[in-house]
């Protein structure tokens, strides 16, 4: 736990320091679980949201995207049960007086189950090394049966407890498995009690005239009302899908663990509509589908598993989320959901407006099921930027610190420096970044030794760093220093493009998938 810790901290560090994320509101001691992207931090989320846009839109023909505004009429949130039911349970610890959520604190201690249990079967994998079963061991070692059953079933229990309403049963369960305060190890508990998360705001000149609003807690909804005119306008036949991406706003019980939870937050959403009865079909689809996006950037399979929902949302008939093993360990980074015909269903019944597909082919209308793959772009942003910083023991014994960004998404792809700060080199080194700069986000480093730009570059996650030297005056050929293995060749200035292009094209990496 404390290596997870340092390493989490190491995280936060490197990006305030290297203008990735910054606190929002600093210089006023900052605003809690509100961060400002810093010129790099923009860059590598815009590349994340441009990289999945491009999946998820371009490279489908019955998607298309949307941009649904912040503000929606408050019957929305009503028709969708939000203003009803969306909500976490809190409890609170009377010594500490500090607050929870009761089922992270109840999901926490399950995980440690999970992780006992996978540490006793990497001790069998290096005792019985290329022969060892894993799925066998899983279901013949005592311990191990006896940490996943556990861990399931109170999973299982916590699950029927919150869809029954059961607050009592929650702390039960709390208190059945003596979970303390993590920072004070007290286990003087409250009651466990619902709490609302959503945002209010007035909408009005006047504050006797204001309409009472809300900040959208999801992007979906903006989908659903919209429904029917983009189907009509675009002529959209089902199965087709709708995707948009944008700010989302949570009043969280407790905002922690730096950008994973925060108050606002960006989305990418996709809802597929699809035929009564197809949805489980569609549904095992995207699982698939949305998994290969996520491996097709390198980070490691085994930094993924799915997750299924034990307790299921009001909307939903199926829910599985893809966890990523961030620094503080397996949490959810994407969720996968039926949501059914709730949605469709609840705005025709609170608008009065009917919201189906003509079905041509049966001469019927319908309302469509739905099926929702959901991202979080800022857990996205420090899924990759967490498990790509690392600090590398050199063969000459030195270390350097290394942001392996995937390529395609690194805020700046090349940077260039002149060897020295005269004889016509600089001027050469402006002309490279002049004629890249049309296809490609590139920087002019010309500041320090060139060894020391080399690792000023590395930490930034730069992939190819340009030098210009005295022979560049000569052939036109300058050296280009690959990140990740610190390989160096000779190369034409004419033939950078193309083997920057080769290395960042997002056509490259997304056909992977």
């Amino acid at each position: 736990m404390a290596k997870q810790d340092d390493l989490f901290k190491n995280v936060v560090s490197h990006a305030k320091e290297y203008g990735f994320i910054f606190p929002s509101s600093e210089i006023y001691d900052g605003l809690s679980a509100v961060y400002d992207y810093a010129q790099n931090g923009v860059e590598l989320k815009k590349n994340i949201r441009e990289y999945w846009w491009k999946a998820m839109v371009q490279m489908h023909e019955n998607i298309v995207g949307l941009d649904s505004s912040i503000l929606m009429h408050p019957t929305t949130w009503k028709a969708s049960g939000h203003v009803d039911a969306f909500n976490d349970p809190l409890i609170d610890n009377k010594d500490s007086k500090k607050r929870y959520r009761a089922d992270v604190l109840i999901e926490d201690y399950a995980e440690k189950l999970n992780l006992k249990a996978k540490k006793e079967i990497e001790k069998a994998r290096e005792r019985f090394g290329d022969s060892f079963d894993e799925a066998q061991y899983k279901t013949t070692n005592p311990r191990v049966m006896e940490y996943l059953a556990k861990e399931r079933e109170i999973l299982e229990r916590m699950g029927r407890s919150l869809g029954n309403g059961d607050l009592e049963d929650v702390k039960a369960l709390i208190e059945e498995l003596e979970i303390a305060d993590p920072e004070t190890g007290s286990r003087n508990w409250t009651e466990v009690r619902q709490f609302n998360l959503m945002f209010g705001t007035k909408l009005g000149a006047s504050a006797d005239t204001a309409m009472d609003l809300y900040l959208r807690p999801e992007t979906a909804q903006g989908i659903f009302v919209n429904f029917l005119n983009v189907q009509k306008t675009g002529r959209m036949k089902i199965p087709f899908g709708i995707a948009q991406t944008g700010k989302a706003f949570r009043n969280e019980i407790v905002a922690r663990q730096f950008i994973f939870r925060m108050r606002e937050f960006e989305q990418m959403e996709m809802q597929f509509f699809v035929k009564p009865g197809e949805e489980m079909k569609w549904y095992e689809y995207w699982k698939k589908m949305r998994l290969n996006w996520h491996l097709s950037l390198g980070l490691g399979k085994e930094n993924y598993r799915f997750h299924d929902h034990e307790k299921l949302a009001h909307y939903a008939n199926a829910a599985a989320d893809i966890e990523f093993n961030f620094p503080f360990g397996f949490k959810e980074l994407e969720g996968i959901h039926s949501r059914t015909d709730f949605d469709l269903k609840a705005h025709e019944q609170f608008s009065g407006k009917k919201l189906q597909y003509f079905d041509t082919e049966t001469n019927s209308n319908y309302v469509p099921y739905v099926v929702e793959t959901s991202v979080g772009l800022d857990r996205m942003f420090l899924a990759v930027f967490s498990s790509s910083l690392c600090e590398e023991t050199l063969e000459d014994g030195s270390t350097r610190t290394v942001l392996r960004l995937p390529s395609v998404l690194a805020p700046t792809k090349a940077a260039v420096l002149p060897l020295v700060k005269k004889d016509g080199l600089p001027e050469v080194a402006q002309k490279i970044i002049e004629e890249l700069k049309w296809d490609f986000n590139v920087a002019y480093d010309e500041k320090d030794a060139v060894g020391r730009r080399y690792r000023r570059q590395d930490a930034l996650g730069t992939p190819f760093c340009i030098t210009v030297d005295h022979q560049t005056l000569e052939d036109e050929t300058v050296t280009i220093r690959h990140r990740d293995s610190m390989k160096q060749d000779r190369v034409k200035i004419a033939d950078l493009k193309t083997i920057i292009n080769n290395e960042v094209s997002i056509r490259n990496w997304l056909i992977k998938m």
